[in-house]
């Protein structure tokens, strides 16, 4: 049997157990401390801490989001590290509301409800809850769905909300080739049983903030920000909101009808199409349509961006691109939330 160790998290003071055999990060998630993560496979820096002391080794990872020149000086991502000696960990990046209020990790049985393209390459997987019978979640975060008949799993936000806790919509990218999207066009039908476990992310909205939000997404990136829309209707926040969402064409949008019915119960509410590649196709007069990339959209609109709490979700292009743009306004760090979609080499 592996060892246990003993971690000390500074400058939080907060101390957990963790196993030789589990990464450092789970082990928090086991234990009801929530981290601050992303992708949870050693590719965007978003766990990176430092340690102070004690032994720890990490599997493998990407030195796009940890350099060799950072691992000489002690800093670590904590998805892919194992302790094997107590350990003193400096976390560089966290929410103290967060910390020990996350949601507990839920394994969850479900079973297909149904199964429908959106756009050419999104489609609307929607599950019910079966034991248990509903599964808790911020709106914002993501789960894991594991693929059936093999030991992985791939992540996708839900952009249903805490409301509808039986029933859970993930909006999902298709990728050729791609080991669960490909099972979406003949694999997976209504009827099926599918395991998820979840929720994880931090990137969720922060109830009784009164700042104005701007979100931004492209892509599948929807389903996050349509949660976080969704959650500010059914508990009536007064807070403004602007959603910028990001496409190639008019083809590609979607969800426009529940987007506008969604923000007809907001106090304050603006949606702006983003086309990249072209402006033709029909749609709807009472959409606000306009050329450019989803960041130069934004930059236009927002001259005072400083001042608002920013939700990004999409391909990490484009959440790099806002990220940049969001430095450059000054934005304060602890205003901005984000989730980078993973490539098709991981769907």
């Amino acid at each position: 049997m592996a060892d246990t160790h003993r971690i000390n998290f500074e400058p939080v003071d907060i101390e957990m157990e963790v196993g030789e055999e589990e990464n450092i990060l789970d082990a928090a998630f086991r234990q009801g401390i929530h981290l601050m993560h992303g992708c949870r496979e050693g590719r965007c820096s978003a766990c990176k801490s430092y340690v102070l002391d004690g032994d720890i080794q990490m599997d493998n990872y990407s030195t796009f989001a940890c350099n060799d020149s950072e691992v000489e000086e002690g800093f670590v991502l904590l998805c892919r590290s194992h302790a094997y000696s107590d350990c003193t960990i400096e976390l560089l990046n966290f929410d103290e509301d967060e910390l020990l209020s996350g949601v507990p990790i839920q394994d969850v049985r479900t079973r297909v409800s149904a199964v429908e393209p959106v756009t050419r390459d999104i489609v609307s997987l929607r599950l019910e809850a079966v034991e248990p019978a509903g599964f808790t979640f911020k709106p914002g975060q993501y789960a894991d769905i594991h693929i059936p008949g093999s030991d992985e799993h791939r992540s996708f936000s839900m952009a249903t909300t805490p409301a509808t806790p039986a029933t859970i919509e993930f909006l999902i990218k298709k990728y050729p080739g791609g080991r669960f999207s490909g099972l979406l066009d003949d694999g997976i039908t209504a009827g099926d049983e599918l395991a998820l476990s979840g929720p994880y992310g931090t990137s969720t909205l922060k109830d009784g903030h009164i700042l104005p939000v701007v979100c931004a997404a492209g892509g599948a990136g929807m389903a996050p920000i349509l949660s976080i829309l969704r959650h500010m209707s059914e508990t009536a926040s007064p807070r403004p909101v602007r959603f910028y969402y990001g496409a190639r064409t008019a083809a590609d949008l979607f969800y426009l009808d529940e987007i506008a019915e969604v923000g007809s119960s907001l106090q304050d509410f603006r949606f702006v199409a983003c086309l990249s590649e072209s402006m033709d196709g029909a749609l709807p007069d009472t959409v606000t349509v306009e050329a450019g990339n989803v960041t130069d959209v934004l930059a236009r609109h927002e001259t005072d961006i400083a001042r608002t709490e920013v939700y990004l979700c999409g391909p990490p292009p484009m959440v790099d691109a806002a990220l940049e743009l969001l430095d450059t306004q000054s934005v304060p760090k602890d205003q901005v939330f984000y989730d980078k979609f993973t490539s098709p080499l991981f769907d």
